[in-house]
This record gives structure tokens, C-alpha cells and sequence, in this order.
């Protein structure tokens, strides 16, 4: 399932607010790490593939099993922005699109801050 735009939105909104609670600096760069997931390799792959043209870094997926038996795959696209509300709900929604055409599920995007523990 991919979000919708409000989610995005509320999501960002309040990720960013938590950061700058917690002390995390307003101007400074964070790793944004938008995290997708497919039971099927193959549009996993082409989703890779879409999200490195438009100049995301890209992990290796990993396998994982859900409890019902199913196998799925995940990876996160990688880049770096400021905690700008605006950039960061753009490129959140040009990820989500990116899955939506590929047919994966996009599940939203954290950092890292601190004593690289995720947010």
C-alpha cells in the first residue's frame, strides 16, 4: 500500500517536530531513508531501478518472512536533505509515486539522529 498525500504530510510534520524536540539542528543535513517492500523481487527491482535514475541511493534488499509464512523484500532509498517540510514531503511523494507505479509498498521514510538510533 502506498500513502496518501495527508499521510505523507502528517507524517513528515510530525517526524520533524520530534527531531527539533529532541535537539536535532534545524539547518543541518539528515540521511532520509525511504524504506519499500514487496513480496515480489522483480517489481522491488524496477522500483531500484526508477529511484536511482532520479538520483536516489539505493541499499541492497534484504529477505524477511512474515508471520503468516509470506517472503517479502525491502530496501531504502537513500539521499540527504535539511528538515525543510517542503523538500522533504516533495521527494517523500516522488518516492511514493515511484511505488505506486511499480506496484510496491512504500511505508514512509525516517533518519537518524543522535546516537544513530532511528527515528
Amino acid at each position: 500500500m502506498t500513502m496518501s498525500k495527508e499521510e505523507i504530510q502528517q507524517q513528515t510534520a510530525e517526524t520533524i517536530a520530534a527531531l527539533l524536540d529532541d535537539g536535532a539542528p534545524a539547518d543541518a543535513d539528515f540521511p532520509i531513508e525511504h524504506h519499500l517492500a514487496s513480496p515480489d523481487f522483480t517489481k522491488l527491482e524496477k522500483a531500484a531501478v526508477e529511484l536511482v535514475k532520479v538520483g536516489f541511493h539505493v541499499d541492497d534488499a534484504d529477505e524477511f518472512e512474515l508471520d503468516d509464512g509470506t517472503r517479502w523484500f525491502a530496501f531504502a532509498a537513500l539521499s540527504e536533505l535539511p528538515l525543510d517540510e517542503a523538500q522533504l514531503i516533495e521527494q517523500a511523494q516522488q518516492v511514493n509515486d515511484i511505488a505506486k507505479a511499480t506496484g510496491v509498498e512504500y511505508d514512509g521514510w525516517g533518519t537518524y539522529y543522535g546516537n544513530d538510533e532511528e527515528e
